[in-house]
Formats: structure tokens, sequence, C-alpha cells
């Protein structure tokens, strides 16, 4: 087996849900020979600006948009990829996408690169770490933090039968000037729901999640709400991040705010009794602030 030595430890996750495409990807960075973009991957791909939110509060929202963007979004923050994917409809396609995907996650590996792959352990993203020809099986590291291994022919074919593979292959010549404003219009694009999603996206988000804590509270899905407040949540402190180190000081002043107002409505939410109204009532005004905050942000993004 060729393994790399990889785990979670140093990626950002304020909360412990941090989407689990950005934080596969900011770790196979880290453990790169590009290092230093770790944490700036995850705004300038745009990630840490996107929000969809299902009018029910389905958590699999989160994982629902064009995934070929996945490419020309890593691209933008200076990074060349490989990516392949095979979809539900494309049963023609299957075997030949498979293979083509393992010898692509084995070249990243040679390079020393943890390759980022969907539903390797759980459905959600995650990093193959390893691969062994002889036996024919792939080593992974789950969101959830186990190691495991899962055959060559699993591949695409696990809980939810879709293939969606992109590797790191290095860096694209693209001045940092360049790589901020490109940011800054995919960031804009992502807040005006410019993107293809079947559910509320970008700024109108907001509204769809802020009923949760007003006029359509339930109970039952307590714990999507805690899932949703803590995703974004975790998004937006690399937001605040990328700014503040650039010196974008007004777009960092907002996202601080935006930070910290998810921030304090996730821990709400997770350590005190919904059912009192002023509880839901504070993460609601919480919820608004940030959206208020963003709204400025928007205007300043040129």
């Amino acid at each position: 087996m060729k393994k790399l030595s990889i785990t979670w430890e140093g990626i950002n996750d304020t909360t412990g849900y941090l989407f689990s495409f950005a934080k596969s990807l900011s770790a196979a960075v880290k453990n790169s020979p590009y290092s230093g973009l770790f944490e700036d991957i995850v705004a300038t791909s745009g990630f840490a600006f996107r929000m969809w939110v299902a009018a029910d509060l389905c958590p699999s929202a989160m994982s629902i948009w064009a995934f070929n963007q996945q490419k020309p979004w890593v691209e933008n923050g200076g990074l060349s990829c490989d990516y392949i994917e095979r979809m539900w409809g494309q049963d023609n396609i299957e075997e030949e996408r498979r293979l083509a995907a393992i010898e692509m996650i084995k070249r990243s590996i040679d390079d020393g690169i943890a390759a980022i792959c969907w539903d390797i352990h759980v459905p959600e993203w995650g990093l193959i770490i390893g691969y062994d020809d002889k036996s024919q099986k792939l080593s992974t590291l789950s969101i959830t933090g186990a190691e495991g291994e899962m055959d060559y022919v699993q591949l695409g074919k696990r809980e939810i039968p879709i293939l969606n593979v992109l590797t790191i292959r290095g860096k694209i010549n693209k001045s940092q000037e360049a790589i901020i404003s490109d940011s800054l219009k995919l960031a804009k694009s992502h807040l005006n729901g410019e993107e293809w999603c079947d559910n509320a996206k970008g700024l109108e988000a907001y509204p769809e999640l802020e009923k949760h804590f007003e006029c359509d509270f339930n109970p039952d899905i307590s714990w999507n709400m805690e899932y949703y407040l803590g995703t974004y949540s975790a998004l937006k402190w690399y937001a605040w991040r990328f700014f503040e180190k650039y010196g974008l000081t007004q777009l960092a002043e907002l996202y601080k705010t935006v930070f910290e107002c998810w921030q304090k409505a996730f821990e709400i939410k997770k350590f005190a009794d919904m059912s009192v109204t002023d509880n839901r009532q504070a993460i609601l005004q919480l919820l608004k602030t940030a959206e208020n905050c963003e709204k400025e942000a928007v205007k300043l993004m040129r």
C-alpha cells in the first residue's frame, strides 16, 4: 500500500460542521507543495461565500450544485486541477470513468497529494490517501476522521452512487492581484445567486433559513438547524481571514461581523433551549445582522 500520512489537524473548523468538500480541499492543499494556499483556497474557490438552503432544511441541499464547476473554481485560486465525474443516468460510461478516476488518484498520490473524492465512507467528500494495486484497495480518510479501505470497484458505487474526484496538479501562473479580483467576482456571483442550484441560494438563503427561527419553527428538525448554522459559520471564517490577510479592510470588517454573528447563532442553537422564544429571536437577529453585512459587502465587491 502506497499511503500518505494525512489528518484533519490544522484545518480550522469553528463548529465541527465545515462543509466536507471545502475541508477536504483545504487539507489536500495543506499537505501538498502548495500548503501556503490551504486557507486561501476555501475563499478563492468561492466556497466561503456560497449558501444553499432547502425549504425543509434537508442537509443534502449542501451538496447540490453543478459539480463540474469544481475545477474552474479551484483553479480560480491559482491551482491547476484534474477532475472527473459520472452522474446518474450515465451507466454507459461508468466503468470507463471509474478506471480513469483510479489512474488520476494514483497519479496524485504518487505526487504526494491526496485526492478529494465523494462518498468514500459516509456520503460526503473525503480524501483518498493511498492505493495498493496488488490488493486493489484504496486507503481513505473520512470527514468523520476515520481511516479505512475501499475496493477499487466500489469507487463511485457506494451509498449515493455517483463518481466525483478532484486532484491538485500544480500551480497556475496567476498573479495575486488577479486571484483577488477574480475571487471578488466569484463571491459576488454566488451571493447574487447566479449559480445553478435547486434551493434558495446566495443572499436569498437568509430569509429561507431565518423563517425556521420565527414563523416556521419545528422542533423535529432541530439538528438540521444546527447543521446549517454550523456549516456556514465555519465557512464564513475563511472569508473573513482572506479579506484580512490581503488588506481589504472594509470587507474584512464586514465579514468579521458576519462570522461572529453566525458563530454566536450556532452556539445559541447548540447550547440553549430552542423552545424558548427569546433564544430563537436572538438567533434571528444575529442572522439578520449578518445578512445586512453581506448585502453591504456585495456593494463593495468590484
